[in-house]
């Protein structure tokens, strides 16, 4: 079987790419933008809004290594699904939950990943299904970010707890 890719946004990039990177079976993670308008979208334009993209990740996985089940409930996990265009202090449509299917069968896998969620929340889930446009690598000084700069302010406050709670939660799948 070869390895998949998955689109997927939940706020900021760095705490997705941290909190994939500490799962076996992960083979790449690339922070990045996608969902809007403008080609070749930098950072600074997309923290604005106006270019409509989100912060994502698209994390590459081995399915015989981990299901991607997993890897779509470590989604859920890692963020809080609930909140419309924001997690906690990172506000604008660039943060938001979503998720973008590059066809028909991730289509079904997410809408069925997103129900599942849906029981784990008290408030209803927000994320949304979009189509998988194109996707521009973020700037190089964000890709694998946490490991990068463990002691960032940031990092500690925000994606430390996010990484810690998809290892207690997927601790079978753990590096």
């Amino acid at each position: 079987m070869t390895n998949t890719t998955y689109v997927l946004a939940g706020g900021c990039f760095w705490c997705l790419d941290a909190a994939y990177r500490a799962l076996r079976g992960v083979t790449d993670v690339v922070s990045a933008y996608t969902g809007g308008e403008s080609d070749q979208p930098t950072y600074e334009q997309v923290c604005t809004g106006a270019t409509g993209h989100a912060e994502a990740v698209a994390v590459t996985f081995d399915p015989e290594v981990i299901p991607s089940s997993v890897i779509l409930d470590a989604f859920f996990t890692m963020h809080d699904p609930t909140q419309l265009n924001r997690q906690g202090n990172d506000v604008g449509t660039q943060y938001r939950s979503a998720m973008f299917p590059a066809d028909d069968a991730q289509r079904a896998e997410f809408e069925s990943a997103r129900e599942r969620a849906g029981g784990l929340w008290p408030r209803p889930v927000v994320t949304t299904i979009e189509p998988l446009g194109a996707l521009y690598s973020a700037e190089e000084y964000h890709q694998d970010f946490f490991a990068k700069n463990p002691t960032q302010g940031y990092c500690l406050a925000v994606a430390v707890p996010k990484v810690n709670k998809v290892r207690a939660s997927f601790a079978e799948y753990l590096r």
